[in-house]
């Protein structure tokens, strides 16, 4: 019999000043649970996980050692070879948890491709509740959250990027669609800029950042508004912070 996959829900980050439970506001309790029963966990960065063990340990003991887990690791530099490998623990019985490096496991994320072979392999697939910045963020912008994409990082040449905030503007008015990006966080202000100048002035911007954290931020303003904005130096505080923008055309 083969064990199961389970999609282990990652922090956002952690609220330092929160007493006690550090997860508790972030991670069910439940799931904090049965996540520090695992032996077996596939992880976009094995370090980040480990200390995530820790501060789980805190409140829920682990059934194994830190140093009797084994934690593989599956990221954007894994080739696609490998993930047969990461499947063996599972084809010998043994339940895994697939943990992302921030938030849910799988969406904007490279463990998609394993999911994918489990289900090939006939292996069970359950994923757990946790945090999702993109939905959050969708959630807390106010845009249409009725029909919306993803898209990931746009290009950073300035050219090409202007290109792409064009199509996809164009998409999300005939769509109706809210659009979803995120940037590598030092390069926060370089994406509101574009999109400020490139939308049209109507268009509305969400900035999501820092989204579950006692730093959280959630404004939407049009295009204008934006640029406004930062011709006047009130850019949000996000640089160098998690950061999900999303825009809709109106």
């Amino acid at each position: 019999m083969t064990g199961t996959l389970y999609l282990i829900p990652n922090t956002l980050g952690i609220n330092e000043n929160q007493q006690g439970n550090l997860l508790a506001s972030i991670i069910p309790d439940s799931v904090q649970a049965f996540s520090a029963q695992l032996q077996y966990f596939v992880a976009e960065n094995a370090k980040t996980t480990r200390a995530y063990l820790k501060f789980l340990s805190q409140q829920h003991p682990l059934q194994h050692s830190i140093q009797e887990m084994h934690i593989s690791e599956l990221n954007i530099n894994t080739p696609e070879q490998a993930l047969e490998g990461l499947l063996q623990p599972l084809l010998q019985g043994h339940d895994v948890g697939l943990i992302s490096e921030a938030g849910v496991p799988a969406v904007a994320d490279p463990g998609a491709n394993l999911v994918r072979l489990a289900h090939k392999r006939q292996i069970k697939v359950r994923p757990l509740v946790g945090p999702s910045s993109l939905l959050l963020a969708l959630m807390g912008s106010g845009l249409n959250g009725q029909s919306f994409a993803f898209h990931g990082y746009l290009p950073t040449d300035a050219a090409l990027r202007a290109k792409r905030i064009k199509e996809l503007e164009d998409r999300s008015r005939k769509e109706k669609q809210t659009q979803l990006l995120i940037e590598t966080p030092y390069r926060n202000m370089a994406m509101l800029e574009a999109l400020s100048s490139q939308c049209q002035p109507t268009t509305l911007i969400c900035v999501a950042t820092d989204l579950s954290l006692d730093t959280e931020s959630l404004q939407t303003r049009t295009a204008a508004e934006w640029k406004t904005r930062l011709s006047k130096q009130q850019a949000p505080d996000f640089h160098k912070k998690p950061t999900v923008f999303l825009f809709l055309s109106q």
